[in-house]
């Protein structure tokens, strides 16, 4: 048994929420238990500032020995798809996450409706027959108040006739809706007679055609929480003024009244995370489709090659607060980077090859090389076999004929290191009849097997190959972020934030070679491409044809700026 499952002495509390959890549990409030819930619409894709919500409910749960219910908030079948549903529950587990009940809004139509019954019958609830226009006009403003709708006093009797019909459909859409009786004058909007039910003569993902009228959002969250027993409300901090309003509704009902608490979002410059945006950018075809590796949606991240690991420790490094704020996107590559420096093996891979004919190499000769597979791990002696031949392939830029005296890489007349292999040096070059280099020839020095050089002399530079003959061809695609701009929201007059699209942010590169141990990847398996970058293996492999997608350079860029500060 953990300390918070026994409310005796608890660890210091790390943020505001973990605070009043522990506060509660220490004066017995909800009896010391911790419920919370996940409640996800089901009309898109979750994506990354969707990751802080599920790691924050699923997290504190976790940590007071409570539980979690993923429930999906199906009240608009307009937009809700059980293509979405299942894809929510896929993205959750694979973040780490298991919940206690898997709940939809919809298992509680029936409550809901009988709920709003009894608030007609207290005289607390009305239909009305202004149109959606008509509302917001009588709604009134900050500085003004409401004024009320000519229908806000219709007997009771009459008000359930309505609503009955309402139900059974004998309405068309939008002519009239059940509103709250609260205050039109209340300075909290809000709580100017909101809405609770809308006429929407749609099949609805679950429950068929059973219902044409249907929940607004604050009618049926307040008491989906209430039914479940929830006791932590925990969402984001544009729901601070929704609050009055869940409040009063479950004060009105006497039912169980959960505390709901706010945080603020997660927001990463070069990204946005708007649904109606995201759904443009497929809709239109800048990207490939939801999953697209450039995307922010937990999809595209997971086929990027984000480990989830990393997504959680990301929200663990931004912590929790009360006030908005926009986290600089390196600070996620650098817990992606973090994570896979630990785990990802090392392997060889040329993205843009260049021959290299070992002209004093036997050309039968072959050999196999024992490469450390996890060198970041000094314990772990695993390695892999990588073959050796008389024809290698090297990465263009480690190749220049007339270098500078930094380069210490191969060049005319230099010896370099062959990385776990041998020492060669360059002897010769050939060019095509344009002048461009297309093979380069060298020696190699016998005495040197495994990259080492038993008399003493220095080799500056360690260069990596695959062997031409045993290579595997591949399609490595070099992704980069998705608009050009840190703030993609701030655009000119007239501009549409697709103006800040990076041109560039994805370059494919079809004729790539990789040493033979890739042959075993799986799809989603993560490698180091050995002074290349993190790769993960994309879903569009083929057995012929594997393909690789840059998950994370090598370079921390974020790390330096903490450095500096």
């Amino acid at each position: 048994m953990s300390e918070h499952e026994n409310n005796t002495a608890v660890t210091e509390p790390t943020d505001f929420i973990r605070k009043q959890v522990e506060e509660d549990i220490r004066t017995g409030y909800f009896k010391g238990e911790v419920k919370t819930r996940f409640p996800p619409e089901p009309n898109g894709y979750l994506h990354i500032g969707h990751v802080k919500a599920i790691c924050i409910s699923f997290g504190i749960a976790a940590d007071y020995g409570g539980a979690c219910n993923l429930r999906f908030d199906d009240t608009n079948p307009v937009k809700e798809e059980t293509e979405f549903v299942e894809s929510m529950i896929e993205d959750i587990h694979w973040l780490g996450f298991e919940w206690e009940n898997l709940l939809y809004a919809s298992d509680y139509f029936g409550q809901l409706y009988a709920w709003a019954v009894q608030l007609i019958k207290e005289g607390k609830a009305y239909v009305d027959d202004l149109s959606a226009d008509e509302i917001r006009q009588y709604r009134g403003t900050l500085t003004e108040p409401g004024i009320n709708s000519p229908y806000r006093d219709r007997p009771v009797a009459e008000n359930l006739d309505l609503f009955a019909r309402m139900k059974r459909g004998e309405y068309p859409d939008g002519t009239r809706v059940l509103r709250a009786k609260i205050d039109m004058a209340s300075p909290i909007i809000n709580l100017r007679d909101p809405v609770m039910y809308r006429i929407l003569h749609e099949t609805h993902h679950r429950t068929g055609d059973e219902w044409c009228i249907y929940p607004m959002y604050d009618w049926a969250h307040g008491q989906s929480d209430a039914i479940e027993g929830i006791t932590y409300s925990l969402c984001s901090l544009e729901f601070v003024n929704h609050r009055p309003l869940y409040d009063w509704f479950l004060e009105q009902l006497g039912i169980h009244h959960p505390r709901q608490i706010e945080f603020a979002r997660l927001a990463l410059t070069y990204t946005v995370t708007s649904k109606r945006k995201l759904r443009r950018l497929v809709e239109e075809g800048y990207v490939s489709g939801w999953d697209d590796p450039r995307m922010p949606t937990i999809r595209g991240m997971r086929r990027l090659g984000y480990p989830p690991a990393a997504l959680r420790h990301l929200i663990e490094l931004t912590g929790i607060s009360t006030a908005n704020s926009t986290v600089d996107i390196s600070m996620l590559e650098y817990a992606v980077r973090e994570d896979l420096n630990k785990h990802a093996p090392r392997a060889m891979a040329v993205l843009r090859p260049l021959r290299l004919v070992i002209t004093n190499y036997p050309e039968a000769q072959e050999e196999w090389f024992d490469i450390p597979t996890y060198p970041q791990d000094k314990e772990n002696g695993e390695t892999h076999r990588a073959p050796f031949a008389r024809e290698i392939l090297i990465e263009q830029d480690d190749f220049m004929e007339e270098a500078p005296a930094k380069f210490f890489r191969l060049t005319p007349g230099r010896e370099v290191r062959l990385l776990g292999a041998y020492l060669v040096t360059c002897t010769d070059v050939l060019k095509d009849d344009a002048g461009n280099i297309i093979e380069v020839h060298g020696t190699y020095d016998p005495q040197t097997r495994g990259g080492n050089a038993g008399d003493g002399r220095k080799v500056k530079g360690t260069i990596h190959w695959v062997s031409a003959r045993h290579a595997i061809s591949a399609e490595c695609r070099l992704y980069d972020r998705l608009f050009a701009t840190e703030n993609p929201e701030a655009v000119d007059d007239g501009q549409d934030f697709t103006a800040n699209l990076n041109p560039h942010s994805l370059e494919a590169l079809s004729g790539a070679w990789l040493e033979p141990y890739l042959g075993e990847a799986a799809v989603g398996d993560r490698y180091q491409f050995m002074r290349q970058g993190y790769f993960a293996k994309d879903p569009d492999s083929t057995p012929d044809k594997p393909v690789f997608n840059l998950t994370v350079s090598l370079k921390d860029t974020w790390a330096k700026v903490q450095q500096k500060q």
